[in-house]
C-alpha cells in the first residue's frame, strides 16, 4: 500500500503511460554506443560484481553522454551489491557519505563511484523544514533506483557483457528529441533535492536542450529553496557549472530562471553594464575554449574575474573616502571574499588564488626600475597576467599596458631593459599625450567600475 502511494507520488508511468517498473531493453543496433568509447576501468568494476553474482551497469550521465556519441569524463557504476559488499571486492574501495553512502573505487588516479541501487521509501528518510532529504541509505531494486534519479536522460543502465541499455522513462525518446524532463512530480522532486534546480540549467545549457515545460515551471518559485542546501554542494555545483564548457550559456539559463540571486547576486548589476557584459563574456570564453583544448581551468581565476567588478565597485568607494589605492585594493577583496564565502562556501585555495590576481593588479602599472623584474617572479604571474588581457580587452584600461606586459613578457633580458628604460616614452612622431591630472594614479584600474554612463572602452 505504501509502495503503491509512493509512486502515485513519484510518477511510475513514462509519459507515454507505459509502465516504468519494466525497462524497455535496446540492443547495440537500437542504441548506437560505440563501446570503445568506455572506460575499460568502468569494465573491469562491472565485470568484478558481475562475476560475483552481483548486477553491475554503467549508469547516469556516462550511460547519457555514450547515447550522443561523447566519451564521457566520469563513469558512476549501479549495483545491487551494499557498500560493504563492494568494497571487499576492491583493493583501494572507500566507503564515503552521509546522506546517501556510495564506494570509490581507485584504479591508480581514475575513481569511479559505485552505488548501490536506491530505494522508493524516502518519505521515511530524514529531512528538514523545507521537505529537502538530509540521510536516505534506503536500497531497492533497479526500477526503484530509476524512479530516484532526477531526469529521464540519466536514468538509463548500460551493461557492457552484452551491450544492452535499459530504458525505464523514456530517456533515449528525450535525447533524440532533445528535452530534459524531470522524474516524477516537478515540485516534490526539487524539494526532495533543490540542487536538482542548478542540474537542469547545466544539462540544458551545456547539452543545448529544451526544458520540458512541466519541469521548467515550478523552479522560479521554488530557488529560495537552494538558499537551504549546504554551501559546500551549490559550490561544487557551480564548479561543475562553470567548468561545463558552455559557461557563459549556463549563467544566461541561472538568470532566465531566476536561480543567480542567491549564489552571485550582484551578477545583475555587472551585467548591465557594458564593461562589465564584456569583461565576463571575454573570461568565460576563454575557459570554454581552454576545456574544449582540453585545458587546464583555474576555479580561481573564473571567480575572481565573475566577482572583479564587484571588487572595482568596493575599491572605488574605499578610495573615496580617503583610503591609499593598496588598502583600498585589499578591503575592497576581504569585502566580497567575506560575502561570497558564506554564500559558496569557496575554498581556502582558491580565495587566496583570486586575492593574488586582483592585488596583482596595480603592481602591472609599475614598469619603472625592478619593479617588473620583481612581478614576473610572482609564483601566480600568468594568471595575473591573463586577467590584465581581460581587462584590455574588454576597454577597462588602456591596451597598451597589455601589449607593454606581453612583450615585457615574450622577450629576452635586452628586450626588457629596454622597455624598462623606455616606459612611457611616445614613439616617434606620435601624438604627446597629455599629463595626467594630480592624483590620478591608478585611476586607469578602475575605469568601468563605477557604472560609466558612456560606455567607455566600447
Amino acid at each position: 500500500m505504501i509502495k503503491k502511494l509512493i509512486r502515485k507520488i513519484l510518477g511510475t508511468k513514462n509519459k507515454g503511460g507505459r509502465d516504468a517498473n519494466t525497462p524497455v531493453v535496446l540492443g547495440p543496433q537500437e542504441h548506437g554506443i560505440e563501446p570503445r568509447l568506455l572506460s575499460s576501468n568502468a569494465v573491469r568494476v562491472t565485470s568484478t560484481l558481475q562475476e560475483a553474482g552481483f548486477e553491475a551497469f554503467v549508469v547516469g550521465g556516462a550511460v547519457r553522454d555514450l547515447l550522443l556519441g561523447v566519451k564521457p569524463k566520469d563513469f558512476d557504476i549501479a549495483t545491487n551489491a551494499t557498500p560493504e559488499q563492494v568494497r571487499k571486492l576492491f583493493r583501494r574501495a572507500f566507503i564515503i557519505g552521509k546522506r546517501f553512502q556510495i564506494v570509490h573505487v581507485m584504479f591508480g588516479q581514475d575513481l569511479l563511484e559505485v552505488t548501490t541501487f536506491r530505494g522508493t521509501t524516502s518519505d521515511s528518510a530524514p529531512k528538514d523544514e523545507h521537505g529537502r532529504v538530509l540521510r536516505d541509505n534506503t536500497f531497492g531494486s533497479q526500477a526503484e533506483d530509476a524512479v530516484r534519479r532526477d531526469f529521464t536522460i540519466n536514468a538509463m543502465y548500460y551493461n557492457p557483457a552484452n551491450e544492452q541499455v535499459l530504458d525505464y522513462h523514456g530517456g533515449v525518446e528525450d535525447i533524440r528529441a532533445k528535452t530534459l524532463r524531470i522524474i516524477g512530480q516537478p515540485e516534490a522532486r526539487f524539494r526532495e533535492d533543490p540542487v536538482r534546480m542548478l542540474r537542469v540549467v547545466r544539462f540544458a545549457a551545456k547539452l543545448k536542450f529544451t526544458i520540458e515545460p512541466a519541469t521548467a515551471a515550478p523552479i522560479a518559485v521554488m530557488a529560495p529553496l537552494i538558499n537551504n542546501v549546504p554551501a559546500a554542494r551549490v559550490f561544487d555545483e557551480m564548479l561543475k557549472l562553470l567548468m561545463s564548457g558552455q559557461a557563459l550559456a549556463c549563467l544566461q539559463q541561472l538568470r532566465k530562471e531566476g536561480l543567480h540571486h542567491g549564489l552571485l547576486p550582484l551578477l545583475d548589476v555587472v551585467l548591465e553594464q557594458p564593461l562589465g557584459v564584456k569583461f565576463v563574456t571575454l573570461a568565460l570564453d576563454s575557459t570554454d575554449a581552454r576545456i574544449a583544448a582540453g585545458k587546464t581551468v583555474s576555479p580561481g581565476f573564473l571567480f575572481a574575474s565573475l566577482l572583479w567588478h564587484q571588487v572595482l565597485e568596493k575599491w572605488t568607494a574605499y578610495r573615496a573616502a580617503g583610503e591609499l589605492p593598496i588598502p583600498a585594493l585589499h578591503f575592497a577583496a576581504d569585502d566580497v571574499l567575506d560575502s561570497q564565502t558564506e554564500k559558496l562556501a569557496l575554498q581556502r585555495k582558491i580565495g587566496s588564488d583570486m586575492r593574488d590576481i586582483w592585488s596583482m593588479q596595480p603592481r602591472f602599472e609599475r614598469r619603472n626600475g625592478k619593479s617588473p623584474h620583481k612581478l614576473l617572479e610572482h609564483p601566480r604571474f600568468r594568471a595575473g597576467y591573463d586577467f590584465l588581457l581581460l581587462r584590455c580587452g574588454s576597454g577597462e584600461i588602456d591596451a597598451e599596458l597589455g601589449e607593454w606586459w606581453t612583450a615585457f613578457y615574450e622577450g629576452d633580458e635586452a628586450t626588457r631593459d629596454d622597455l624598462v628604460a623606455n616606459v612611457g616614452r611616445a614613439p616617434e612622431g606620435a601624438k604627446k599625450k597629455r599629463a595626467p591630472r594630480r592624483g590620478g594614479r591608478g585611476k586607469a584600474a578602475i575605469v568601468g567600475g563605477t557604472g560609466n554612463p558612456d560606455g567607455e572602452g566600447e
